[in-house]
């Protein structure tokens, strides 16, 4: 099993990036993926969870109406579109793969498998 975010970069608060989690292993039918992100200093914090059948999508209040998950299932693939970016989002961004359904999928601990993370940097 493995997972490969890519798509970070340097932006500048108001624009977009697409985030993207490449999935190896196993079937985005079968497993939700979420997004997460570390600032320096602060807290994981989780940002949105898309269910592996049906597809239906979660949103912290942080990102709701900003950021959009989605997935490719012939690509393997999950995206996090965000847009109207600002400085405060500057963080490691990471997708996992949740394995429990213990608790809110908010929950760092319902996840068995992580990316490696990619940075954004939103700066002028």
């Amino acid at each position: 099993v493995q997972l490969q975010a890519s798509g970070g970069g340097l932006v500048q608060p108001g624009g977009s990036l697409r985030l993207s989690c490449a999935v190896s292993g196993f079937s985005l039918d079968s497993y939700g993926i979420a997004w997460f992100r570390q600032a320096p200093g602060k807290e994981r914090e989780a940002l949105s969870w898309i269910r592996g059948r049906g597809a239906s999508t979660y949103y912290a209040d942080s990102v709701k109406g900003r950021f959009t998950i989605s997935r490719d299932n012939a690509k393997n693939t999950v995206y996090l579109q965000m847009n109207s970016l600002k400085p405060e989002d500057t963080a490691v961004y990471y997708c996992a793969r949740r394995y429990w359904y213990r608790s809110s999928w908010s929950a760092a601990r319902e996840y068995d498998y992580w990316g490696q993370g990619t940075l954004v940097t939103v700066s002028s």
